[in-house]
């Protein structure tokens, strides 16, 4: 007797897009965050370096909760945080290990990749309550607006996401080691850096989501969707689509 099979999922199964751009949103925020242990200057401001492809991270954030929804979004947000996880825990293990007599660069190794704690609780806690923050307010402006007005939700969404981000990211890694004027530039260079980058790349996320909406004929609007960010494996039975 063949078995029922339960609606738990109102997207298709044979996305062929959203893979892609989990895993490109993926290596986004890995090569972001090996990059951030240097700290740039540009113009007369310090900033640390995975801020130049760092907000790509946001753009595909909105592309995923706009066509997707939060849930499949929060799903990409924790395989992001995973994936950092373990990079960051096989540094550590690496760096740990002794070098062979013939390698002469482990201080160089431990200096660029060895693990600083506060640099990466500074940097998981930023990037999840950014992530978030910033699928959150798009998924819930999405309904607000009725679909409409695309760039209202994705600049409104990285504006709060991007803030959150750069504000706890900054203060836990960098206070009370670098003097406080420079604590506030970096600040405040890091986040308009950040939202101009979205502003700039707007045409492209419209081209980028009208293409996935029309190939994958999906758009999830997220009217019953739980926002418990610790719902990982949820993907939001109730959710309305239109396609």
């Amino acid at each position: 007797m063949e078995r029922p099979t339960l609606p738990t999922d109102p997207v298709p199964t044979a996305l062929r897009y959203y893979d892609l751009i989990a895993g490109v949103f993926v290596a986004v925020l890995l090569i972001s965050n090996i990059t951030a242990v240097k700290l740039v200057e540009l113009l007369g401001f310090p900033f640390d370096g995975g801020t130049l492809l760092f907000p790509l991270s946001y753009i595909f954030g909105d592309i995923l909760t706009e066509v997707y929804g939060f849930a499949r979004a929060r799903r990409v947000i924790w395989l992001g945080f995973f994936g950092n996880l373990l990079a960051v825990l096989t540094f550590a293990a690496v760096a740990a290990l002794p070098p062979a007599s013939v390698w002469p660069n482990q201080d160089a190794f431990v200096a660029t990749l060895g693990v600083v704690p506060r640099i990466v609780a500074a940097s998981f806690i930023a990037y999840l309550a950014g992530e978030f923050s910033n699928s959150y307010i798009l998924a819930k402006m999405k309904i607000i607006t009725r679909g409409r007005f695309l760039w209202t939700r994705t600049i409104g969404s990285t504006l709060v996401g991007e803030g959150v981000d750069t504000l706890i990211f900054v203060t836990l890694a960098f206070a009370g080691t670098i003097p406080l004027r420079d604590l506030g530039l970096m600040m405040i260079f890091n986040y308009i850096f950040k939202c101009g980058t979205e502003i700039v790349f707007t045409p492209v996320t419209y081209a980028v989501v009208g293409f996935l909406k029309r190939k994958e004929r999906v758009d999830v609007y997220d009217t019953h969707t739980i926002f418990n960010p610790f719902l990982f494996f949820r993907l939001a039975p109730r959710a309305r689509e239109c396609r």
